[in-house]
This record gives C-alpha cells, sequence and structure tokens, in this order.
C-alpha cells in the first residue's frame, strides 16, 4: 500500500507492521518450538499465560476486547501508541496532527524518555512484567536493549518528526542510556525489596561461560574490583557506555549518577548484604539517573559531539572491555550509532574501512563465552583511532 501525501498520517501504517514488522510476529513465537519448550519448562501454557502474554500480545481484559481482536496480532499498534478508540479517527484526519492525538489519548512516543519507557517496559521489563532468572533457564534468551540500533531496523511507519535536528541520534542515545540504566535501577530495587538475589539482575556470563586453566583466565587476570573473588558480580552493563557519555555531556550528574552506582555495585555483589540496604541504593542511583535523563532530554548537543562521543567510549575500551560481554556488546552498539550520527553531510575516506571494523566488534559476541576482552579492547581503541583520523 503506498502512502497517502495528503494529511499528515501515512495510512499504510498497518501493512508496514504485519508484512515486515518482527513485532507482528511476537504472539506466534509462544506457540513455535521454543515457545513450547519453554512452556514445558516453566509448567505453563505461553499461548494464555499472563507471564508471556504481557510482551507477546496486547494483553487486555476481556471487557476490553472489541470483536474483532486477536491474540495472533502480536504486538501491535495499541501496545506502543496507547487505546486508539478516541484518538483514532482524528490521528487520520486530514486536518488531523499529532499534537492533537496525544491530547486525546495517544501516547507520546516522541517524548525520548516516554519512548525508551514504553521499549523498555518489555525489553527489560517493569512493575507487572520481566524475565527473571527462572524464565533465562527455561530457555528464554537474555533481555538486552539499545534504542538507536534498535530502531534502525524497525521497518518506518511514520514520518521523521525532526527532519532538521542534527543532534537528534546524539540526544537519542544518550537519553535511551539514562532511562534504560534508570530501568534497571529500579528493577533491582524491586527485587531486592521482594525477591533478592535475583539472579537475572546479575552479570550472567560471569558465572555461565567457559572454565579454562588458571594461566588463560582473563577473568582471574583482571580481578575482582569491588567484590570478593566466587562473589555473583552485579550487571554493571548499562551504565558502562553511559558513563563516559554523561561525563563528557553533564559531568555533575555523572559524578552523583557514578557515586551511587558504586555504592549499588558494592553491596548487589555481597552475597551477605541486607537487600533492604541494596533496594534503598537503587533507588537512590534510580533518582541520580532519572535527574541526568531529563538534563540529557532538554539539552542540544552540537552535531559534533558524535566525533567526541566515540572517542570518550573508545578511549573508555579497557575499563569496558574488563566489565564482560554485555557491556561490550552496549559499546559496539553505540559507537556504530554514533558514527551513523557522525557521518551526517559527511563521506569520510574510510568510510568503509570503518564499517568493517564495526561488524568486527560484533562478530565477537556471536560466542558469549569465548569473549575476551583484550582483542576487543584493542579493536575498539583502533575503530576509535580511525573515527578519530577523520574529523
Amino acid at each position: 500500500m503506498q502512502p497517502r501525501t495528503d494529511n499528515a498520517v501515512l495510512q499504510n501504517e498497518y501493512s508496514t507492521w504485519v508484512l515486515q514488522d518482527k513485532h507482528s510476529r511476537a504472539f506466534a513465537a509462544l506457540t513455535g518450538e521454543a515457545g513450547k519448550q519453554i512452556g514445558r519448562n516453566l509448567n505453563l501454557q505461553p499461548a494464555s499465560s499472563p507471564k508471556c502474554l504481557g510482551c507477546h500480545t496486547l494483553n487486555v481484559p476481556d471487557e476490553d476486547k472489541a470483536r474483532s481482536f486477536d491474540s495472533n496480532d502480536g504486538v501491535s499498534c495499541e501496545n506502543c501508541h496507547g487505546p486508539a478508540s478516541n484518538w483514532l479517527g482524528p490521528h487520520a484526519a486530514r486536518d488531523g496532527n499529532y499534537q492533537k492525538s496525544v491530547a486525546l489519548g495517544m501516547y507520546d512516543t516522541r517524548d525520548l524518555i516516554k519512548r525508551n519507557e514504553k521499549c523498555l517496559s518489555c525489553h527489560l521489563g517493569d512493575e507487572t512484567k520481566a524475565v527473571d532468572h527462572e524464565t533465562i533457564a527455561a530457555g528464554h534468551r537474555d533481555l538486552y536493549f539499545e534504542i538507536q540500533p534498535f530502531e534502525a531496523v524497525e521497518p518506518k511507519h511514520w514520518e521523521e518528526p525532526f527532519p532538521d535536528d542534527r543532534a537528534i541520534e546524539i540526544r537519542g542515545l544518550s537519553v535511551g542510556q539514562a532511562v534504560q540504566l534508570r530501568e534497571w535501577l529500579r528493577r533491582a530495587g524491586r527485587d531486592a525489596a521482594h525477591n533478592w538475589p535475583e539472579f537475572a539482575d546479575l552479570d550472567c556470563i560471569a558465572c555461565h561461560h567457559s572454565l579454562t586453566a588458571s594461566k588463560d583466565s582473563w577473568r582471574q587476570a583482571a580481578g575482582y574490583a569491588g567484590r570478593r573473588p566466587g562473589a555473583p558480580a552485579w550487571n554493571t552493563s548499562r551504565f558502562a557506555v553511559l558513563k563516559p557519555i554523561a561525563h563528557l555531556l553533564d559531568a555533575a550528574d555523572a559524578r552523583d549518577l557514578e557515586r551511587d552506582v558504586a555504592r549499588l555495585n558494592q553491596l548487589a555483589s555481597d552475597p551477605h548484604a541486607d537487600p533492604a540496604k541494596i533496594a534503598a541504593a537503587a533507588s537512590e542511583a534510580a533518582g541520580s539517573a532519572d535527574k541526568l535523563a531529563h538534563n540529557l532530554a532538554a539539552m542540544n548537543p552540537d552535531p559534533g559531539a558524535a566525533a567526541k562521543l566515540i572517542a570518550a567510549i573508545c578511549g573508555d575500551a579497557d575499563s569496558i572491555a574488563n566489565q564482560g560481554e554485555r557491556a561490550a556488546e552496549q559499546a559496539a552498539m553505540a559507537v556504530n550509532s554514533l558514527y551513523v550520527a557522525y557521518l551526517q553531510g559527511r563521506k569520510p575516506a574510510s568510510d568503509a574501512k570503518i564499517h568493517a571494523a564495526i561488524g568486527e566488534l560484533y562478530k565477537q559476541f556471536e560466542n558469549p563465552s569465548a569473549y575476551n576482552p583484550t582483542p576487543y579492547a584493542h579493536d575498539l581503541r583502533a575503530l576509535g583511532n580511525l573515527i578519530g583520523g577523520q574529523t
């Protein structure tokens, strides 16, 4: 279906979603072989269990369902944009506009903080749904998220709302990192208050990795900063990339957040720590992350900041690499997104080499147990130098 050009809404959104968007196949994942196996392990029926339906389809009370409601639609329009009965008609009208639709109840996805909150409600979890350690052990994949590369592969069913905002990629990445950390901290606080330790909050691969001889173990060589050897490590990956970004864009708030996260990390990595103290530390750190997120959302960074942010992340290569595979993965996705922002109006002579170098970084995550921080840190620094050489 061809998009409309006589009003603000393309009106081919449904066909784009149903033909190209993986969200439309989210419910089908529950009835496939992997979904059935997870269901057997958890002793539940995925296609009817609220534990699964909350993120794999539009899960609403029976009294709110129209005759045409079908769970097989998966994650559809109203999952992201909210109940549409009040705003859908005016939204598609010729005189409709985004602000009117939001006033009538449409979820405001142009607000960067709200956009991330909506995505993270499933891609990380919220008060009503989460992928816990039991679910991961049953076969569900571990959750990770980075909004910019995820959006890059999302088939567009919208007009670009900020075509002249040359800093939107930078601001989107920075806010996304801050909101992601805030929601992760809130999750840690909830789990500490009700179900500690929740092993899904810890660094999975710190325990689930291939064992090697002591002389070949990079983990033992790197040591166990802030925790005793053998103590489970809290998952710090969602702060690994935000830390250099925040110090560059908002140094004062970055210092407060770093202090609060370090305190939580120390407590969460101590198997004898008081869960109430963990919950309190998580709440305090979440408040600092929330303040940072709102400050970043209000900023208007110069487009040239992309190169500085890449340099900051790549300059922190050793620290990021030694925090494990998930932190390294976050850094690769962030540098990839920032390079897209950097490319606006440019065609560097080394563009092909840079894209190849980014691809090589991603290859290091194909087998998480085989991840090694030494070559990763070397490659991340080399990528930073390659990009820096174009500025």
